[in-house]
């Protein structure tokens, strides 16, 4: 068996590779969005692909957004190639964005507490694939106010299928969750939209909350809600006395449900003492 440093290690390593490959993801996955959905506009009305070129998570190659220079392997080195550049492009010695190592260790960390919480099992893989998905969405939905489907759907169905087994959850209780926690917010929009007459939230938080109740049934929603909900209030109302915000400025809770989702992964149903017990 291999000992426990090693699997740790792996997993940390293992984070760090997907941690920047997810860097690649949350800036161009929107920017996917937006060039497909210009060019169907474009083939309804029979005009010129605005888009034409190939744009996808793997083609064009990496570029240094300043001066174009394409980023080199020994230049793409998880967090190494950011501090050995000192955080700057070798061409052009324009900043680059600190976010970058920043998410590389993040999810390295993120990955190898996974490891050590669940050990060498089917749940640490599964945990680390949600892990992975949740800072993606974080990310994006930070960004655009965007939780995309093609993220969100997956991971509903994969929560579900997982739990055919009870992987996290016994499988009637992860539909229930499901369903659930996709009516819970979509009641909480059309209230808060018949009283204020304006969306509070969007649909990709419905369908992420509905995916959390996927993965940990429906006793993990009163915690999923009610963590989201006061986190977010908090840092609104932290931002509205700033003068960051006003009252009617939109923020994303995207990143808050995602939040939420981590602290049940690691903690349970009954993080919060109001937790229903699985």
């Amino acid at each position: 068996m291999l000992p426990p440093w090693f699997l740790l290690a792996a997993a940390a390593l293992l984070g760090l590779v997907v941690g920047s490959f997810l860097n690649v993801v949350v800036h161009r996955l929107p920017r996917m969005m937006e060039h497909e959905e210009a060019n169907y506009i474009a083939e309804l009305r029979d005009d010129p692909l605005p888009h034409p070129e190939r744009y996808n998570l793997m083609v064009p190659r990496s570029a240094c957004p300043h001066c174009g220079h394409a980023i080199g392997a020994l230049e793409n080195i998880p967090v190494l190639s950011y501090l050995v550049l000192r955080g700057r492009c070798s061409a052009c010695a324009a900043p680059i964005g600190a976010r970058y190592p920043l998410v590389e260790a993040g999810t390295a960390l993120l990955t190898a507490l996974a490891a050590a919480h669940f050990g060498p099992t089917w749940q640490a893989l599964a945990a680390i694939a949600l892990i992975w998905a949740l800072i993606a969405l974080t990310l994006i939905d930070a960004d655009t106010q965007l939780l995309p489907d093609q993220i969100t759907l997956p991971l509903l169905w994969l929560g579900l299928l997982l739990n055919l087994g009870g992987l996290f959850a016994p499988l009637a209780d992860a539909v229930a969750g499901a369903a659930a926690g996709y009516l819970l917010l979509w009641s909480v929009y059309w209230v808060f939209k018949l009283v204020r007459g304006k969306e509070g939230m969007g649909y990709g938080d419905f369908k992420l909350m509905a995916a959390l109740g996927a993965w940990f049934g429906w006793q993990a929603l009163p915690a999923l809600v009610l963590l989201s909900s006061v986190v977010g209030l908090v840092v609104a109302l932290a931002n509205i006395a700033l003068r960051r915000q006003d009252r009617d400025t939109h923020f994303a809770f995207g990143p808050y449900i995602a939040g939420a989702g981590l602290l049940v992964l690691f903690f349970g149903a009954n993080v919060l003492p109001l937790g229903i017990a699985g």
